[in-house]
């Protein structure tokens, strides 16, 4: 049995996310609450070039158990790579029982999310793909929900072929092997993924491990998943 205790980080890229900012932190403390005792805990949010109350918002809601750090960087990938870079140059730690777990400023996690994912790298298990659920297609058409579920794909043995930054856990020996996030603008979860089987990485895709994201239908990444749950509107327009 391994005894050294795990470390975990929550690393939250956000840009000007003051109405939804709260919510997401607040399900992170809670679920950090449920981390065993022993466990340490840390959680980075990247205000990207906000111009509201986002970093204020963080530092109240966190005070010391955070970093916030402003940053002009542009991309989600460059603030996902910021965050994990910030923590990383301070760790004196061991590598393989630090544990990165990333989600978005506009998701809400469970009280489990943390406790789940580091029962998997307890296994062995060195990444981790959860999915998303939509807290609210009111933004959308009647029909989008229906199309929504009907192509989101999840296998019968609870496995799945998505990929999202939203909701993805790497151990932080795994994630340098990698090489990192990329700095891209959109899909840099996908690049991250692509790099870590190419290393061989022991990985695992699950629907148990689910976070609620916004139903918004402009988000903040270009083509990222605001802009594919909006694309099902165009989709029944056509129909």
């Amino acid at each position: 049995m391994i005894d050294d205790p795990w470390h975990v980080i929550v690393l939250i890229p956000a840009r000007d996310e003051e109405e939804l900012l709260p919510r997401c932190l607040r399900s992170v403390l809670i679920s950090v609450g449920q981390l065993p005792k022993r466990v340490g805990s840390d959680i980075i949010v990247i205000s990207d070039s906000s111009t509201d109350r986002t970093s204020k918002i963080a530092t109240t809601m966190l005070g010391s158990s955070t970093a916030v750090v402003n940053a002009h960087v542009g991309s989600v990938g460059s603030a996902r790579r910021l965050a994990a870079d910030h923590f990383l140059k301070r760790y004196r730690g061991s590598l393989d029982r630090l544990w990165l777990a990333n989600t978005d400023a506009d998701c809400i996690v469970p009280p489990s999310w943390l406790s789940d994912q580091l029962s998997l790298a307890d296994q062995g298990i060195e990444a981790i793909a959860g999915i998303v659920s939509v807290d609210s297609f009111d933004e959308h058409g009647p029909e989008v929900p229906k199309r929504f579920q009907a192509t989101y794909t999840i296998h019968g043995d609870g496995s799945h072929p998505h990929i999202h930054g939203a909701n993805l856990g790497v151990r932080a020996d795994a994630y340098l092997r990698a090489g990192g996030w990329s700095e891209l603008h959109t899909a840099e979860d996908h690049a991250l993924w692509r790099c870590l089987l190419r290393e061989g990485t022991r990985t695992v895709s699950t629907a148990r491990i689910e976070v609620s994201t916004s139903g918004r239908r402009v988000g903040r990444a270009p083509h990222g998943f605001a802009g594919a749950l909006a694309a099902h509107n165009e989709a029944v327009l056509l129909a």
